[in-house]
């Protein structure tokens, strides 16, 4: 692709070099899974130069590791020590540097003692314009480089000037001059990502409601062994995302029915057209009683992570039973793709008044192939349900009556979307919404009152 990238030069010995950093400095980042377990090891999976290291400039290196650790994650679900896995793996871009320049202080991650690059710096690459515009560069031009292959749809700009976002948890995302958005996905997994693969049925099925992937790269050979490395899709500027619209209208006194009505619109067109994109499947009684007994198993262990929920096990359980129940007497339902971890955040209102949708990759602690799986469409409608109830217990007072107009609102919208109304699922709608309530007391750090507004909400006792 360029002469001037290519494989990194002695691999075996830059690992060893760079680990005594990367010890210190990988758990402190927020996208890093594996906090409070000790590292002890990596494994080099593949080191690209994107840019020389022995350049009289910044070099880029493009590094994907598996990192060891000893112990288990009390909130992970994919816990490598638990399951014997050799790792999670990362994705890294380094900057090296003779001389850090005093700008990109705050990015270093150390000085390296030994090996290929002893007595140079090495920084968070993605924090230096000058190389978070060379990957930039690097989409505009597809090809390979070593185990990196970079596509595009459509020509790209050049000299877009690159900033990071802060608000990114999981991931890093680079906006280049406010025109597309680069989420860099940071624990990488073999197959294709869902926030590349859903995107792009929807852009081939023209639903409008989601940006189109115009560029992506990948490690490997494609999306069934190959890696997603990192999507570039359209910048929304001037959008506001669903969860501050609905704060600022409880702020306000304002009702935020008419809003609701459209999300749910969008919603709708957003499942249709994946329905009509990918594969469909009905769960039969086996599956849908696997699914219970996955959500209780979820509530157990919940429990005993964080007590004081156990008084409200038993009233909670019942919404499981409930769907384990029907699917004994027969009761089907139908699944598809879908977002997987749909709420308020991940909505955006355009300057236009239209609804997007973004963030497709599914919940990040759970295994890619569980995130790809079909599932009932009511899922994510209980994800958005479960936002307005939390939005409206955020503030106070409480407003559970704006709340309530605000679900309705939606289900009506999406009923009209879709011709299904979520609201005759109940028993599998409820099991979700507790689910979710369960999920967002247990790895999102809400207080009990999630689960007492699920309580209040279902009249589960």
């Amino acid at each position: 692709m360029s002469e001037t990238a290519s494989t990194a030069r002695a691999p075996v010995a830059l690992l060893p070099s760079l680990a005594p950093l990367l010890r210190e400095w990988l758990p402190r980042r927020r996208w890093f899974a594996g906090k409070g377990r000790p590292v002890t090891g990596f494994t080099l999976v593949s080191a690209t130069e994107l840019l020389p290291v022995d350049s009289a400039g910044p070099g880029l290196l493009h590094l994907l590791v598996r990192v060891r650790q000893s112990g288990l994650a009390g909130t992970d679900r994919e816990s490598p020590a638990h399951h014997g896995d050799p790792g999670d793996c990362y994705q890294l871009l380094l900057g090296v540097h003779e001389t850090l320049p005093p700008h990109l202080a705050h990015a270093l991650v150390g000085h390296v003692a030994d090996g290929p690059l002893a007595g140079r710096a090495v920084y968070e690459g993605l924090s230096d314009p000058r190389l978070a515009a060379l990957l930039l560069e690097r989409l505009r031009t597809p090809g390979a480089i070593g185990p990196l292959r970079f596509h595009r749809t459509v020509r790209i700009p050049e000299g877009l000037a690159p900033r990071v976002l802060d608000a990114e948890q999981s991931n890093t995302s680079l906006v280049y001059g406010d025109a597309y958005i680069l989420k860099i996905f940071r624990r990488i997994h073999t197959g294709a990502n869902p926030d590349l693969e859903l995107p792009l049925a929807l852009s081939r099925a023209g639903c409008a409601r989601v940006p189109a992937p115009v560029a992506w790269y990948e490690a490997g050979a494609g999306q069934a062994d190959g890696s997603t490395l990192g999507v570039l899709q359209p910048y929304l500027q001037g959008s506001q995302d669903g969860w501050q619209l609905a704060l600022d209208a409880l702020a306000d006194g304002r009702d935020f029915a008419a809003e609701a009505h459209a999300l749910g619109r969008a919603t709708a067109e957003v499942h249709t057209a994946l329905a009509a994109t990918l594969p469909t499947v009905t769960l039969e009684t086996r599956q849908a009683q696997e699914l219970a007994a996955a959500m209780s198993r979820r509530l157990d262990a919940a429990a005993q992570a964080v007590p004081v929920l156990q008084p409200y096990v038993p009233g909670l359980r019942t919404a499981f039973e409930a769907v384990a129940v029907l699917a004994e007497k027969g009761t089907t339902w139908r699944a598809q793709r879908v977002h997987g971890d749909l709420h308020l955040g991940q909505a955006l209102r355009t300057p236009g008044g239209e609804w997007a949708v973004i963030d497709f990759e599914g919940e990040p602690t759970k295994p890619l192939a569980e995130r790809r799986r079909p599932q009932p469409p009511v899922r994510d409608v209980a994800g958005i349900l479960r936002s307005f109830d939390y939005a409206a217990r955020s503030c106070r007072p409480a407003n559970p009556q704006w709340a309530e107009r605000c679900r309705e609102a939606y289900c009506t919208g999406y009923a009209e979307g879709s011709g299904r109304d979520p609201r005759a699922e109940e028993a599998l709608l409820r099991a979700y919404e507790t689910d979710k309530a369960v999920y967002e007391v247990l790895y999102e750090g809400r207080p009990v009152v999630a689960l007492e507004s699920n309580v209040i909400t279902h009249g589960l006792k």
